[in-house]
C-alpha cells in the first residue's frame, strides 16, 4: 500500500525517493542523540504524483519544457506558469488529505507549522539544489496547511528551479516533491553554521552565521549576520554587524519584518557559550553524516533546534592522510596546464610515472606534497626556484604560507621532494647543466631524440603482437623505460640550461640596455621545437586543402566515422587522404588534456582538426608557414645583431657582448627540446591506449562491459582483473560516471593544506593600471582587439585579429596560436608550454590571470600587455 505520509521517526536512508533530500536528512537528524529537531512529518511524492499522474495537459506541458534551452528564459517563464497554475488549483483526494489531518491531529491542529519543498534532488551528497523551492512559515489552520502544500508542490516549477535542473542535467520528468511539515520556532535567534569555513574550506574551522530573529532576514540577505570562527573549542575569529531588521512570525500567522532597537543593532547574537555549545552540535551532526555539513539552526528559550542539515557540495576534496599532521599539498594540474578532472584510469597511468615523487588523488586530480620541503629553509628556496617559473600565483601563495609561523612551525620534517643530495631529485642535474652550458652542443639533443624514436618503434612492434595479461605484465615494465627517459638528467639538462639561459639574457639586458624580455624575440623560431613544427605542419595540410572549395564544404558537414570515406569521393581525394593520414600518423596521439590516457585523441576523432584547418585558411596567407618561421629567425637574428652593436658601446661592452653573444647561443640551441619530452611521453602513452583498447572491444563482445569507454573509469590494476576474469560489476561503473561529472564541476586549488584549507596567491599590482587584470608577463609586445573566450578547441570561431582566452593550453592548442593576435590563460607560467610557442611565434601573451574567462566578455575589445603583464578591458 501507497503511503503518502510519513513521520520523521518513520524515515531511513532507504526512503530518498519518497522524502526527498530535505525530508531524508530531518528523518536523520531526529535521530541523532543530543540534537534537536522539532516535530514533524513528511507528505511523500506518492501525494505529488497521485495529483499529476493522469493530467493530459500537465504531462504535455512537461514535454514542452523539455524542449526549451536554458537561455529561453521567457518561454521557460510561461510554460512553468502554467504548471504552477495547474497544480495550484489541483483537488487533493480524500485519501491523502485524511493521512495529512491525522498526522496533524497528532502534533496539534492549533499549532504553527513551517511547510517547506523537499525535492527528490535536493540536498543530495553530489548535488545541493538548496532555495530552488518554495517553503512557508507560520501557516496556522488546516485550511490554509493544505492551500500551502499544493505551493510548495507548484513551486517545483518555478522560473529559477526549472533553469537550475536544466543547468544540471536533470530530467524535469524523473523530478518529484514531498513537503515537509514541521512544528514552528520562535527562536530569539537563528542562523547557519558550517562544518568547513566557506571562504577558505578549512574543515577545522567551523564558521557560524547568526542573526536576531526568523532566519528569512539572513538567507535572503535583509541584514549582515554576525560571523563567528571556532577551531576545536576556541573562538578564533569574531564580526558582529550592524543588525538593523529582524524577521518574527505573527500570532494570526505569517511573517513580518521589523526594525531592532537601535541600543541592540549591534549587540553579539549570542553569547560565547552559546557559540561553543553549537559548535559541538555541528560536529555532532558532521560525524554522524561523516562530511562537512551546512546546518541551519534557531535558538529559542535556551534550546538550540536544528531544522536543517545538508552536505557543502563545493568544497574540493582532500588528498586522504590518517597521522593529523599538517601537510601541504600544490596542484599538478597547474603544473601540467591541465586542471580538467581525469578518469580513474588515466590517474593510474600519471600515479605510475610520478611514482618516485609524493603525489595523492583528490577530486579527480593529482597534487604533489610538499610538506617536508617547506619545513626546510634549504627547501623552501629550491621549492620557489622549481615552481617559479611554471606558476606565480602558486609561488606567492606559498610565500603567503611561509609567513604564517605558527603553521610552519607545525610542518613535520622528512625526506624532501626538491633535493640534489644522493637520494633526492635527479642528484646527477647540477653536473649535466654545467657541462651543456660548457659545450654548447646541439647534437646532444639529437642523441636524445634518436634515443626515443628508437624506443617508440620498438614498443610499437612488440606491442601489437600482445594481449591479455601478457600486455599488462608489459605495459608495467615498460612504463618503467617510459620514466627512465622522461627523468633521464641530460634532457633535463638541456631543459634546464634553456630556462637559465633566457632568464639571464632577461636579467642581464634589463639591467644593462634598460629593455625588457629581450629572449622573447631571441627564441623566436628555435630548432628543435616539436610543437610549433606541429602547427607549421597544419598550415602545410591547410594549404593542400585550401585550393578544393569542395573539399572545404565536405569538411564542414562530415563526422568521425565518415572522415575518409566523404573525402574519397572528391576528385585528388586519395591525395588529401595520404595529406590527413600522414599529419596524423606524426601528430595524430595529441588532444586537448592529452596526459589523461583517457581523452580522445585526433587519430580517434580527425574531424576534431577540422575548426583548426577552416580557420587558419580564414585568417592566415597562402604558404606561409616558411615564410613565418624564417621571419621569426632573422627577427631573432636581427635581435641579437642590435644588442650586441649595444652591449659594445657600453664600459667592459666587449666582454658583456661575448658573454650574452654565447648565451644567445645556449638560449637558441636548447630552449626548443623543452617540447620534445611530452611528445614522446604522449606518443607512448598513445601506444598503451591502442592495445588497452583492443582489449576493451573484446569485453564488449563478451558482454563484460556495454561500451570501450567504460574501461576510462577503471584503475589499470582493475581492467587487468576484469580482463583476467571477464567479470565487473556494472554498478561500479555507472557510480564512477557520476562521481566524475561532480568533479568536472569542481576547479582544484592551487595551493591547500591537509585541513583543506585553500591558500591564495596574488599578483603585487603596483605597476598595473586601474581596473586592468594582472598577470605574468610571458611574451613581450603590446596587442588590441577583440576577445575570443574559448573553454574547448571545438568552439574555435575566430577572425584575423582577435586574442585567445582560455583556462590553459597544452601542445593541441598550438596550430590556433599562427591564427590570433595575442594570448592570455589563467593558468601558466614563464617556462610553460603557452608561454614557449606564444613567444616562438611572436604573439604579445599574458598568463596566470585568475578568472580571466569570466571576467573577459566573448567579444569585447581587450589590450593585452605581455611586457609589463596586464589585461585592459577597453
Amino acid at each position: 500500500m501507497k503511503k503518502y505520509v510519513l513521520g520523521f521517526n518513520e524515515i531511513d536512508d532507504s526512503k530518498l525517493t519518497a522524502v526527498g533530500g530535505k525530508g531524508l536528512n530531518l528523518g536523520e537528524l531526529s535521530r541523532i542523540e543530543w540534537v534537536q529537531v522539532p516535530d514533524g512529518f513528511c507528505i511523500t511524492t506518492e501525494a505529488y504524483k497521485k495529483i499529476i499522474g493522469d493530467n493530459k495537459e500537465f504531462s504535455d506541458l512537461l514535454d514542452q519544457l523539455r524542449q526549451i534551452r536554458v537561455d529561453d528564459r521567457g518561454e521557460i517563464s510561461v510554460v512553468s506558469g502554467k504548471l504552477r497554475s495547474l497544480i495550484e488549483k489541483a483537488e487533493i483526494p480524500l485519501a491523502i488529505e485524511t493521512e495529512i489531518v491525522r498526522y496533524l491531529s497528532e502534533f496539534g491542529e492549533e499549532q504553527a507549522y513551517a511547510v517547506r519543498s523537499s525535492a527528490t534532488a535536493e540536498d543530495l551528497p553530489l548535488a545541493s539544489f538548496a532555495g530552488q523551492q518554495d517553503s512557508f512559515l507560520n501557516i496556522r489552520g488546516q485550511e490554509e496547511i493544505l492551500r500551502h502544500v499544493r505551493k510548495c508542490w507548484a513551486s517545483l516549477f518555478t522560473d529559477r528551479a526549472v533553469i537550475y535542473r536544466i543547468q544540471n542535467g536533470f530530467d524535469h520528468h524523473n523530478v518529484y516533491l514531498s513537503v515537509v511539515i514541521q512544528r514552528m520556532i520562535f527562536p530569539q535567534a537563528s542562523g547557519i553554521l558550517f562544518t568547513a569555513d566557506p571562504v577558505t574550506s578549512n574543515r577545522k574551522i567551523v564558521s557560524i552565521d547568526a542573526s536576531f530573529g526568523l532566519g528569512e532576514a539572513l538567507v535572503s540577505g535583509l541584514v549582515s549576520a554576525d560571523n563567528f570562527k571556532v577551531r576545536n573549542g576556541t573562538i578564533v575569529e569574531k564580526t558582529i554587524s550592524a543588525k538593523k531588521l529582524a524577521i518574527h512570525a505573527l500570532e494570526e500567522g505569517g511573517i513580518e519584518e521589523k526594525e531592532i532597537e537601535w541600543d541592540q543593532q549591534n549587540q553579539q547574537t549570542l553569547t560565547d557559550s552559546e557559540i561553543l555549545q553549537l559548535e559541538q552540535v555541528g560536529r555532532k551532526i558532521e560525524a554522524y553524516f561523516s562530511c562537512p555539513q551546512d546546518i541551519e539552526w534557531c535558538l529559542s528559550e535556551g534550546t538550540f533546534y536544528i531544522v536543517q542539515s545538508r552536505p557543502i557540495t563545493t568544497l574540493f576534496p582532500i588528498p586522504e592522510r590518517s597521522d593529523g599532521l599538517n601537510r601541504v599539498y600544490l596542484s599538478f594540474g597547474h603544473l601540467q596546464m591541465m586542471t580538467d578532472a581525469i578518469r580513474p584510469l588515466g590517474l593510474s597511468f600519471l600515479e605510475y610515472i610520478t611514482e618516485p615523487f609524493p603525489f595523492h588523488k583528490a577530486g579527480g586530480r593529482l597534487f604533489l606534497e610538499v610538506t617536508y620541503d617547506l619545513a626546510s629553509s634549504y627547501g623552501r628556496r629550491i621549492l620557489l626556484s622549481a615552481i617559479g617559473s611554471h606558476d606565480s600565483l602558486m609561488k606567492n601563495a606559498i610565500q603567503s604560507l611561509m609567513r604564517r609561523k605558527d603553521f610552519m612551525h607545525a610542518l613535520p620534517r622528512g625526506k624532501r621532494v626538491f633535493s640534489f643530495g644522493a637520494g633526492g631529485l635527479f642528484w646527477t642535474l647540477p653536473m649535466q647543466v654545467i657541462n651543456l652550458y660548457r659545450k654548447n652542443d646541439p647534437s646532444v639533443l639529437q642523441d636524445l631524440i634518436a634515443l626515443n624514436e628508437a624506443s617508440l618503434t620498438d614498443l610499437q612492434k612488440r606491442m601489437a603482437e600482445l594481449s591479455g595479461d601478457e600486455l599488462f605484465t608489459f605495459i608495467k615494465e615498460d612504463i618503467k623505460k617510459l620514466i627512465e627517459l622522461l627523468y633521464d638528467p641530460r634532457g633535463l639538462g638541456a631543459i634546464v640550461v634553456g630556462a637559465l639561459a633566457w632568464e639571464w639574457i632577461n636579467k642581464k639586458i634589463e639591467s644593462w640596455l634598460g629593455e625588457k624580455n629581450v629572449a622573447d624575440t631571441l627564441s623566436q623560431s628555435v630548432p628543435n621545437n616539436v610543437t610549433s613544427e606541429m602547427g607549421f605542419a597544419l598550415m602545410e595540410l591547410s594549404d593542400i586543402v585550401r585550393p578544393y572549395s569542395e573539399v572545404i564544404e565536405v569538411l564542414q558537414h562530415t563526422n568521425d566515422e565518415t572522415f575518409f570515406e566523404d573525402m574519397a569521393k572528391l576528385e585528388d581525394g586519395h591525395r588529401l587522404i595520404d595529406a590527413f593520414r600522414g599529419y596524423l600518423e606524426k601528430y595524430g596521439m595529441r588532444c586537448t588534456g592529452e596526459i589523461d590516457i583517457t581523452r580522445t585523441r585526433w587519430r580517434e576523432e580527425p574531424a576534431a582538426l577540422i575548426p583548426m584547418i577552416l580557420s587558419l585558411i580564414k585568417n592566415v596567407e597562402p604558404y606561409s608557414s616558411k615564410i613565418k618561421f624564417e621571419q621569426g629567425r632573422r627577427e631573432a637574428d636581427q635581435k641579437e645583431q642590435e644588442l650586441l652593436k649595444r652591449l659594445e658601446q657600453l664600459p667592459g661592452g666587449k666582454r658583456k657582448a661575448k658573454k650574452t653573444k654565447k648565451m644567445i647561443s645556449v638560449l637558441r640551441n636548447y630552449v626548443g627540446y623543452r617540447e620534445y619530452p611530452k611528445y614522446a611521453f604522449i606518443r607512448r602513452f598513445d601506444i598503451y591506449k591502442q592495445a588497452l583498447m583492443r582489449e576493451a572491444a573484446l569485453l564488449v563482445q563478451k558482454g563484460v562491459i556495454r561500451e570501450k569507454e567504460d574501461i576510462y573509469y577503471l584503475s589499470f590494476d582493475e581492467l587487468r582483473e576484469t580482463v583476467r576474469t571477464n567479470h565487473l560489476d556494472d554498478r561500479m561503473i555507472l557510480e564512477r560516471k557520476a562521481v566524475y561529472e561532480v568533479y568536472e564541476k569542481l576547479a582544484p586549488p592551487r595551493v591547500m593544506t591537509s585541513e583543506g584549507e585553500v591558500i591564495l596567491g596574488e599578483y603585487h599590482s603596483g605597476h598595473i593600471p586601474q581596473g586592468a587584470l594582472a598577470g605574468i608577463p610571458v611574451s613581450s609586445g603590446i596587442i588590441e582587439g577583440r576577445a575570443r573566450v574559448m573553454l574547448k578547441m571545438e568552439d574555435i570561431d575566430l577572425a584575423d585579429g582577435d586574442i585567445l582566452v582560455t583556462t590553459f593550453t597544452d601542445p593541441s592548442w598550438t596550430p590556433l596560436f599562427v591564427s590570433v593576435k595575442g594570448l592570455v590563460t589563467e593558468v601558466g607560467g614563464q617556462m610553460t608550454h603557452g608561454s614557449v610557442i606564444a613567444r616562438e611565434y611572436g604573439l604579445p601573451a599574458v598568463v596566470g590571470v585568475e578568472n580571466a574567462t569570466k571576467l573577459i566578455k566573448d567579444g569585447q575589445r581587450i589590450r593585452v600587455n605581455g611586457t609589463e603583464g596586464y589585461i585592459e578591458l577597453l
